[in-house]
């Protein structure tokens, strides 16, 4: 399938070089994904927080005002319903991802001396963002890392809905209620990420601007 655009066959006829059009930064099938992931996920962890509060893992609970369902029985049937869209849209990201080679040039390869060197380079305010289309180390690392936390967050979670059936999967966690942290944990580090995720995007406005427009 052509990856030229209207508007690319007019620049050209314009003989506009094509080195100064805008180009695409995020194929639509990312943004789709990307906002249908961001909904689903919020649904999920503001039912998690709910359900959670029914039986606490740590010395407090989540205020009411931030949480989803109302009570157990109703943060459950949200919990269960968004966790059916992040999980067939997370299987479409991954396939996509993976089939695109999306995964391959956009995360590999990841060293820990550019990890290092790009991550001193934001603390002094000296990383560069004029090339969204490409990344760099630290969000290499970063986006790859929320992957795997994903996958990880959904498998403790089947684990915990069907500790029976899926026995051999609760094992792989250590039991029922090592699983529940895990799971807990896993929501804590995505809760960072978006915090993050969205601090960035404000400080570099075209980034956000690329995931809505693609451009």
């Amino acid at each position: 399938m052509s990856s030229i655009t209207a508007s690319d066959q007019q620049a050209s006829a314009k003989g506009i070089p094509e080195a100064t059009r805008a180009k695409v930064i995020q194929p639509a099938w990312v943004r789709a994904l990307h906002w249908t992931n961001a909904f689903a996920m919020v649904l999920m962890i503001m039912s998690g927080w709910q359900i959670y509060n029914a039986s606490p893992l740590f010395g407090f609970t989540f205020p009411g005002s931030i949480t989803l369902g109302g009570w157990l029985g109703g943060a459950l049937l949200w919990h269960f319903a968004a966790m059916w869209l992040l999980m067939v849209n997370g299987l479409i990201y991954l396939a996509l991802g993976f089939a695109t080679g999306r995964f391959r040039k956009k995360l590999l390869p990841i060293t820990p001396v550019g990890v290092i060197s790009d991550t001193k380079a934001a603390l002094t305010g000296k990383l560069s963002h004029e090339d969204l289309s490409k990344y760099n180390q630290v969000q290499k690392l970063l986006y790859a890392g929320i992957i795997v936390v994903g996958i990880l967050i959904v498998l403790s979670g089947l684990s915990i809905w069907k500790p029976v059936q899926l026995q051999y999967l609760t094992a792989l966690f250590g039991g029922y209620d090592t699983a529940r942290y895990v799971h807990f944990v896993c929501m804590a580090a995505i809760v960072a990420f978006m915090v993050v995720h969205v601090a960035l995007a404000l400080l570099v406005p075209k980034s956000l601007r690329a995931m809505i427009i693609g451009r």
